[in-house]
């Protein structure tokens, strides 16, 4: 089983615009709302490919209740920790005459001591029957950034890592299978401009010293770049016409972790990360994958090593 654990869910807002002006009213061609944030994401897309999982998060109050009917009607395993606040509602506005997507994000509220106690006791009880594990989204107001690496010290199976900051860093000593922040994350979690591919690369090999068996870094429609202690890879992904890019990174590491649980080799499995992501992207509502197109769109994956 591939458990997919985070703190941040969010209640998804899409509303699909001929064009949107800033500042002025707008009227939406259509509005869909769908359960989402990394998390969720995670674990739907993961549901969509067939991949045995189950999916560890808080929730609260109404919107954590629409989630958990939509995880219902799907026929998603779960296990929900009950937050003392609303879960999250997050926006993304589609501009059909620009191809832009926007993303308004409410921050998730702080958690307890208790909840974070409640959720450490889930995962530690779930991740000893996985065998992978992929943690990711940020984390609430308060939490320690050790809290992740706290996690992994208590996993016995390979770790996906989608995290950035100071606890992608406080995690590395744990030995993650894969790490996967983006160019721009990375940036960030770093302190430095990575902004030539030299640097990037110097940047990649570092979070392997660290502790990472893979690091893969995404750079939305541009190449993928993929490292392992001894090698690097340049990955082109599909070309596809996007429609929402929301949830692709998800995607990527649910595809990933499909991969890996089935056997594949790390690059393989980025391949079919990839292929997730370019199938993402294609569709209005986040993570609701097809496993044949994945499979399709991965072997049309090229792989350069450098």
């Amino acid at each position: 089983m591939i458990i997919a654990a985070g703190l941040t869910p969010a209640w998804q807002q899409i509303m699909r615009f001929e064009t949107f002006r800033a500042g002025e009213v707008n009227r939406a061609l259509e509005v869909h709302r769908c359960a989402s944030g990394k998390v969720l994401n995670v674990g739907i897309a993961l549901a969509h490919l067939g991949a045995p999982s189950e999916t560890i998060s808080l929730l609260g109050g109404a919107t954590g209740d629409q989630i958990d009917r939509e995880f219902n009607a799907l026929g998603i395993r779960r296990r929900w920790i009950r937050a003392h606040w609303s879960t999250r509602v997050c926006t993304t506005i589609l501009d059909a005459e620009t191809g832009r997507a926007t993303e308004l994000v409410e921050n998730a509220g702080p958690v307890t001591a208790e909840e974070l106690e409640q959720f450490r006791v889930a995962y530690v009880e779930r991740a000893a029957q996985a065998g992978l594990v992929i943690l990711t989204g940020s984390l609430p107001a308060g939490t320690p950034p050790e809290f992740f690496r706290d996690l992994l010290s208590q996993t016995h199976c390979p770790a996906i890592l989608d995290i950035r900051g100071d606890e992608l860093i406080a995690a590395l000593n744990c030995r993650p299978l894969l790490v996967k922040p983006n160019r721009e994350e990375l940036a960030r979690t770093l302190g430095r401009d990575l902004s030539d591919d030299r640097q990037l690369h110097a940047a990649m090999q570092e979070l392997n010293d660290r502790g990472a068996t893979w690091v893969l870094i995404t750079q939305g429609a541009g190449p993928a770049w993929a490292r392992t202690h001894d090698r690097l890879f340049r990955l082109v992904g599909p070309k596809v016409s996007v429609i929402n890019p929301i949830g692709s990174g998800d995607c990527l590491a649910a595809g990933f972790a499909w991969g890996i649980f089935d056997g594949q080799p790390p690059l393989e499995a980025i391949r079919l990360g990839l292929a997730a992501a370019a199938e993402n992207a294609k569709q209005l509502l986040p993570a609701r994958l097809d496993p044949e197109l994945v499979t399709a769109g991965a072997a049309t994956v090229m792989v350069e090593p450098v």
